[in-house]
């Protein structure tokens, strides 16, 4: 029996580095509004890159035989 060894590629999209948080001023001055409008954007680039690590875990996993029941 001849066995060979299938490396797993994780998509593309997974490579791709999480953006970071928004950079604030150092001595406020934001409205209410910009405040929610800034932790917004930061909550929806976190979903974002949670997808794309969760969807990289997935073809690792499914290559590999493995599965994960969450974090």
């Amino acid at each position: 029996m001849l066995r060979t060894m299938i490396k797993p590629e994780l998509p593309a999209e997974a490579r791709r580095p999480c953006a970071k948080p928004s950079t604030l001023p150092a001595k406020g001055g934001l409205s209410q509004a910009e405040v929610v409008s800034l932790w917004g954007a930061d909550r929806s680039a976190l979903n974002v890159c949670e997808t794309r690590r969760a969807a990289a875990v997935a073809a690792v996993d499914s290559a590999t035989g493995e599965t994960t029941d969450g974090d």
